[in-house]
């Protein structure tokens, strides 16, 4: 039984790996539109906003940091952590001047916590 779990867990994230692949070829942040990246790991979600050109991050939030965990009652890898991600990661862009961005979905389903990132983000400002 546990063969099959290590197999099935192995399928999908070699399918995330190439939906991302797909997504990397057409998206690509520039100094006018940088890229804002999501990752989801089991227990955070990360968000950065990348510039492709000079391979430079320009802002970044998760919710591993101890600023957002303390805001959080719950876990940090739900939606209320992934909309306050995308909130703080949003402010933090704004602040270097930044108002419009490409999403970088990170080959996840356009659902749920990735969702709630981009929601966030655009609830303060982020244009995408």
């Amino acid at each position: 039984m546990a063969e099959h779990l290590v197999k099935k867990t192995k399928a999908k994230r070699l399918r995330r790996k190439r939906a991302h692949l797909r997504v990397r070829s057409k998206v690509r942040g520039t100094v006018e539109r940088p890229r804002l990246a999501v990752f989801k790991s089991r227990r955070y979600i990360y968000a950065q906003v990348i510039d492709d050109d000079r391979g430079v991050t320009l802002a970044s939030a998760s919710s591993l940091e101890p600023g957002l965990r303390s805001q959080l009652e719950g876990s940090a890898g739900g939606k209320k952590a992934a909309r306050l991600v995308g909130e703080t990661v949003a402010e933090r862009a704004k602040a270097k001047g930044l108002e419009s961005v490409v999403f970088d979905r990170g080959g996840y389903i356009y659902h749920g916590k990735v969702r709630e990132v981009a929601d966030g983000a655009r609830d303060k400002g982020l244009q995408f």
